[in-house]
């Protein structure tokens, strides 16, 4: 049976520019995009691919150059600002994605790597199977790095633990919580795609049933109720994902954006029990400032925080007060 072939858009830029020109590729053509930096060159390549050719019309390209200057004038130059077009068949673009990713070792807990990989994982390490799609990756961006890092570090000081991943995307942090121990597990996102492609990867991964994966919208999540009293904290080493919620998860995980963290914070605390690690990412190191100034004034304590490239990101403690009330 003779493939479909693929469209692909790719942009050279910087590293500084990547999740700007990433975040409005995925706008543009209504499909998320992926990037790879080169390490040697130190350079970003964005990539959306599409199944439908007329989506490249002459508007596209003008938006992309407008959007590349508007950048410049912004003072994040995007240069070498390389854009290209080309058909891909199926098979080109599956191989291409071989060259590029490599096994991901998270301490001596945790394996990534793609079904093409024969390594072998150390005795007592958990191993996820993720091979990279269309558009969600497979661990390699420092933010998720960080978050699986958190999730492999938390995972182990005591159990079980439940876990809320909050845009999923891919799934690999909600299937990684599942192959270290925690439970119950709840991942949704935004997109339905993701949730789709989420859903696939962890039957791959045979967690599917100790995830519950959705659709949800992190600006609709209820907002904590005004009471005069205050919750006593009830452990959470069992349920449903719904019982779990209203009291709360043990670690919640949100991988979003400056902007997002910063709207939602309340709303995503309301999700976090007391004495719960709150672990966030997808920051700006120039923004990171904003929105570690929120947490702390919300009572969070700040636990660790990490800069990679441009990007740093926090892990916080929900504080518990002496007599077993949260803050």
């Amino acid at each position: 049976m003779k493939s479909k072939p693929l469209w692909k858009i790719s942009l050279r830029v910087s590293a500084a520019a990547e999740d700007a020109v990433v975040e409005f590729l995925s706008e543009l053509f209504q499909t998320p995009a992926s990037a790879f930096f080169h390490l040697e060159h130190q350079i970003s390549t964005v990539t959306v691919f599409l199944t439908d050719r007329s989506a490249w019309t002459a508007p596209a390209r003008a938006a992309i150059r407008q959007h590349l200057k508007r950048l410049s004038e912004l003072g994040l130059d995007p240069r070498p600002a390389r854009l290209a077009f080309s058909r891909v068949r199926a098979e080109d673009w599956s191989e291409s994605w071989k060259k590029h990713f490599r096994p991901l070792q998270v301490g001596r807990r945790l394996l990534i790597r793609p079904s093409w990989s024969r390594i072998k994982a150390q005795r007592g390490q958990a191993v996820v199977v993720l091979d990279p799609g269309l558009s969600f990756g497979t661990g390699q961006h420092p933010t998720t790095g960080f978050c699986l890092a958190q999730i492999a570090r938390h995972g182990r000081s005591r159990g079980p633990l439940s876990l809320l991943d909050i845009g999923t995307g891919s799934g690999i942090l909600a299937i990684a919580a599942a192959k270290l121990g925690y439970a119950p597990i709840a991942a949704f996102d935004f997109d339905p795609q993701a949730v789709s492609v989420a859903k696939a990867n962890a039957t791959r991964n045979q967690v599917a049933g100790k995830i519950h994966i959705y659709r949800q919208d992190v600006a609709r999540l209820k907002l904590p109720a005004k009471r005069a009293g205050k919750a006593i904290r009830k452990r959470s080493s069992g349920g449903s994902p719904s019982s779990v919620a209203r009291r709360g998860y043990d670690l919640v995980v949100a991988n979003l954006t400056a902007n997002l963290l910063r709207e939602h914070l309340r709303r995503i605390l309301s999700c976090l029990a007391p004495g719960g690690v709150l672990v966030l990412a997808g920051i700006l190191e120039t923004e990171f400032a904003a929105v570690n100034s929120e947490c702390v004034a919300a009572g969070l304590q700040p636990l660790a925080a990490r800069t990679e490239k441009e990007w740093r990101s926090g892990s916080y403690l929900k504080p518990v007060l002496s007599d077993g009330m949260s803050e």
